[in-house]
């Protein structure tokens, strides 16, 4: 019966690492996020892995070669209580891949969808019910919100769970 597992790979090899595992006939899942980078004054956004050094292999390890994947170009080795990999649950990579958008990129609530100077609601924390105007977000999913606050606009940060779009 095939079931999910865990590789890590090296440093910045996920992508390789993904390549190769594919070339040789496995299943492999390499969920990617959208993340900001900055570099040399300049700020672009960039797929990145959702979690660095680590992607997913489905497999039976009753009836494939499953060492192969440890010698791999790019894999460090697969994640194992022993001498056998560890499996995951199945709804782990459900619960991912649900998460997964046209763009291949996997979405976190609302947040990927707004623009910036969108009309939002803060739902949950100091701020809740407050509303404002998106104002951009971090690599850790959090967000910035202007808000009127005392005659004049104040950029707060939250949790981008904790904010909805408004009409």
């Amino acid at each position: 019966m095939k079931q999910w597992y865990v590789a890590q790979s090296h440093p910045r090899a996920e992508s390789a690492a993904l390549a190769h595992l594919q070339r040789q006939g496995f299943t492999a899942y390499l969920p990617q996020i959208r993340k900001r980078r900055k570099h040399a004054r300049r700020v672009d956004w960039v797929r990145a892995p959702l979690f660095p050094r680590y992607l997913f292999i489905q497999l039976d390890t009753s009836r494939e070669r499953w060492r192969a994947i440890n010698s791999t170009v790019g894999i460090s080795g697969l994640v194992s209580h022993g001498d056998r990999p560890s499996p995951l649950p199945d709804y782990v990579i459900g619960e991912i891949s649900r998460r997964e958008g046209e763009d291949g990129l996997i979405a976190f609530g609302e947040i990927n969808k707004l623009k910036e100077g969108d009309r939002v609601e803060i739902l949950d924390g100091p701020f809740s019910g407050q509303r404002g105007l998106f104002s951009g977000a971090n690599d850790d999913q959090r967000v910035f919100v202007l808000l009127d606050l005392l005659g004049r606009q104040v950029r707060v940060q939250t949790p981008g769970e904790a904010i909805t779009a408004i009409g």
